[in-house]
């Protein structure tokens, strides 16, 4: 079962204390590096300046459940060009203002099609 939770415009930007943001509608999470983690995203309650936009597009986050072929975890997929997507996987979902950190990993699994 694949379930869309949400879609709408995505900003990935660059912040003026070189940190990278991602802005998920209205929400914002900062995108870092942890040593030894991996890439985490950080649950923002406010966004900071930003220096200049990365990148910019549609977004898709959906649950799947029981897909053959796809990994059973939160989904995120991120418009990257003209028909083209990336990936991600959430191993605990988005963050929350209670859940703070939560791991995002990059997949070459997709489920939106051109």
């Amino acid at each position: 079962m694949i379930k869309i939770i949400s879609k709408g415009k995505y900003k990935l930007v660059m912040q003026s204390d070189n940190d990278k943001t991602l802005v998920l509608g209205k929400q914002g999470y900062h995108w870092t590096l942890a040593k030894g983690i991996g890439e985490i995203l950080t649950f923002c309650k406010s966004v900071h300046k930003e220096a200049y936009t990365i990148s910019e597009g549609q977004y898709r986050l959906y649950d799947v459940k029981k897909e053959e072929k796809l990994i059973d975890l939160q989904h995120l997929e991120l418009s990257v060009g003209e028909g083209k997507w990336q990936g991600y996987l959430l191993l605990t979902g988005l963050p929350t203002a209670k859940n703070l950190r939560n791991r995002i990993i990059a997949t070459k699994e997709l489920i939106t099609k051109k």
